[in-house]
């Protein structure tokens, strides 16, 4: 079985309000990419993957007006994809929501949001304090995670979390005090959120449940110098102590064992200014437990330079520039 998280950048903006896809000439989110290109461009990248499910991230938007599983299921339809139903948790207002696109004939999967006296849903708001100043500060999400109960053909049971964690960038900033400040401000909410998120997993853990925590993490081992201000990255949170209850990911454990001379892996890829050149992190991960590790688990980065198949498929690694900023990270598991 393949699962992958792919964060597919304002595929909201393909669609109208009657979940339409606006396959046309005009601008998609991506620079100098039209919304027909850019939608070719996904299709193209999820049906080479064959991924029996896929986390979106950053999946049309729902509310009142708009439908983002109908969006989905259409954009499916349309191009013939085997990954043809969809399944949406807690909308959210930032036009942005996370689903799960999958093959009905491969898995079942199920919104299972769950609270406990000690973790509340990823809907409400959690109170924690990050600065051991006995004062705690309230933390919710702008998008929260998919909590999800699948349920394979074969019979397997999975617990999938979908993820999309605060971004630590400082948009809005215009002076280099507001980008400190705002910086700061933002890596303490993800950090919080990451926490709440890992006390979650340490829940299903216990449950000796199988599962798999996924999606755009917004962060990494070493990403910035503001993670010395908190002494860990939020992957690190998520994954854990050395134990039973540590998640395991062999990207993240790539850059936190990183030695000299060894390339490290990359999911990202931002033009940035002032002078339009790239810059490429490592965002997107699929952590799994440590159940999952006797099932054969193979990741793999669809990164267009990185990974050499992605690089001699001209048409696929096209596609993956058109489609998006971020690459899918797939796994495959024999379950």
């Amino acid at each position: 079985m393949r699962i992958a998280t792919y964060n597919v950048e304002w595929f909201n903006n393909l669609f109208d309000d009657e979940a339409r896809l606006m396959e046309d000439d005009g601008w998609s989110a991506r620079r100098d990419v039209t919304r027909a290109r850019q939608a070719q461009a996904i299709a193209t990248v999820l049906g080479a993957m064959d991924a029996d499910a896929v986390m979106v991230i950053e999946a049309p938007d729902s509310n009142r007006r708009r439908d983002g599983v109908a969006a989905l299921e259409g954009f499916a339809r349309r191009f013939g994809l085997r990954t043809r139903a969809a399944v949406m948790g807690f909308v959210n207002d930032t036009q942005q929501e996370i689903a799960l696109l999958y093959d009905p004939a491969v898995v079942t999967p199920r919104h299972a949001p769950h609270a406990s006296d000690a973790v509340p849903r990823f809907d409400a708001s959690y109170r924690i304090d990050l600065d051991v100043d006995r004062a705690p500060e309230t933390i919710s999400w702008s998008k929260p995670p998919l909590e999800l109960e699948v349920t394979t053909a074969a019979g397997t049971m999975l617990k999938l979390i979908g993820v999309h964690a605060k971004s630590k960038a400082p948009h809005g900033a215009t002076t280099p005090d507001e980008v400190m400040r705002i910086s700061i401000a933002n890596r303490r909410k993800q950090l919080a959120q990451c926490i709440w998120l890992r006390r979650r997993v340490e829940e299903l853990l216990d449950l000796g449940e199988s599962l798999i925590v996924m999606g755009d993490f917004n962060d990494g081992p070493g990403l910035d110098e503001y993670e010395k201000l908190f002494g860990r990255s939020g992957i690190e949170i998520l994954l854990g102590e050395e134990g039973e209850g540590r998640l395991f990911d062999p990207h993240a454990r790539a850059l936190l064992t990183k030695r000299p001379g060894v390339a490290l892996p990359t999911s990202a890829r931002f033009k940035v200014p002032p002078d339009g050149r790239y810059l490429t992190a490592m965002l997107d991960y699929v952590m799994v437990s440590r159940d999952l590790l006797n099932h054969g688990p193979r990741w793999l980065i669809w990164h267009p330079f990185e990974d050499p198949d992605c690089y001699a498929d001209a048409e696929l690694r096209q596609a993956l520039l058109d489609a998006s900023d971020h690459f899918p990270v797939s796994i495959d598991l024999a379950i």
